[in-house]
């Protein structure tokens, strides 16, 4: 006995644990994608990862500053990021034919929201890159995205971009969805809109990069395959909302695209981004970079 753990001694001496920053945001659908991981479900080997929980526009500041080894981002902050982070090979978010949507206190045609006080949930996601897609003509109101309906209901905005778990619940507080922007992409392009998705720092060395990249995607994968005990862990994260709804919103937002963005999920990246530059919203050309490809 002495003599086993003895070497068990000498094998973590010579193997070091590698830690690794791991950042994403403080949802249900995420919380679900990093259950297993989080959880220690899947043996990790000389990797172990510190959770860090952050709104997805302070993770999206963050990246910039290489805070995060790994952090979920916009894809629109990605943007400005791919010469540091590269894309993880799973881990979206896509919504295919819905995503955010914009609401307000009082129905109002689509074009009525031009010239409008619009509350948006960051300048670097996604959903405010949509929107400037959408409409270019409207004042941007930055809030935090768990304050945008307050922010409606108050009248402090004319409309608000509402993404997460708001997109289920709006018509509760008595608002009025104007525009679904998952919608109007599909129609656009014939694409799912991709709106968020992991990255790794490319500093990292090309191995630890690819275990890691392998880990994300057995964590995700492990979850569907646990699909209840993944949902009651995620219902920790679903900030007061009712069970059925909760799992709805993890249905919509973890699909086929989150274990793997497939052809189609890599073009629908590319294709937003291109949208985004040709429309003068992203500052320069960027091709899409995944791990593995």
């Amino acid at each position: 006995m002495m003599l086993q753990n003895s070497a068990e001694q000498d094998l973590r001496i010579a193997s070091p644990m590698i830690d690794l920053r791991l950042a994403h945001s403080p949802d249900s659908d995420d919380a679900f994608m990093f259950y297993a991981l989080a959880t220690k479900k899947i043996a990790t080997g000389d990797l172990a990862f510190t959770h860090v929980l952050e709104d997805i526009e302070t993770l999206n500041r963050k990246a910039h500053e290489e805070v995060y080894d790994i952090t979920a981002v916009s894809f629109h902050a990605y943007a400005e990021l791919a010469d540091r982070y590269i894309l993880m090979s799973s881990g979206a978010s896509f919504g295919d034919g819905y995503g955010p949507i914009i609401v307000t206190r009082s129905p109002l045609q689509e074009e009525s929201l031009k010239g409008k006080r619009i509350a948006i949930p960051g300048k670097k996601t996604t959903a405010y890159l949509a929107l400037c897609l959408y409409e270019s003509d409207f004042e941007p109101v930055e809030t935090r995205f768990d304050e945008i309906l307050d922010k409606v209901i108050k009248g402090e905005a004319d409309a608000g971009v509402v993404i997460h778990e708001g997109q289920l619940t709006y018509g509760s507080y008595g608002l009025a969805k104007t525009v679904d922007l998952g919608v109007w992409w599909k129609n656009e392009t014939g694409l799912p809109l991709p709106l968020g998705g992991n990255v790794i720092r490319r500093k990292l060395d090309s191995e630890i990069i690819s275990r890691a990249d392998k880990l994300l995607r057995e964590s995700i994968a492990y979850g569907l395959d646990h699909r209840e005990e993944a949902l009651e862990y995620a219902l920790h994260f679903a900030r007061g909302l009712e069970p059925a709804t909760a799992e709805h919103f993890v249905s919509m937002y973890v699909n086929q695209w989150t274990l793997d963005y497939g052809d189609e999920g890599r073009r629908a990246v590319q294709t937003l981004l291109d949208r985004g530059f040709e429309a003068g919203i992203i500052p320069q050309a960027v091709k899409a970079e995944f791990v593995g490809r």
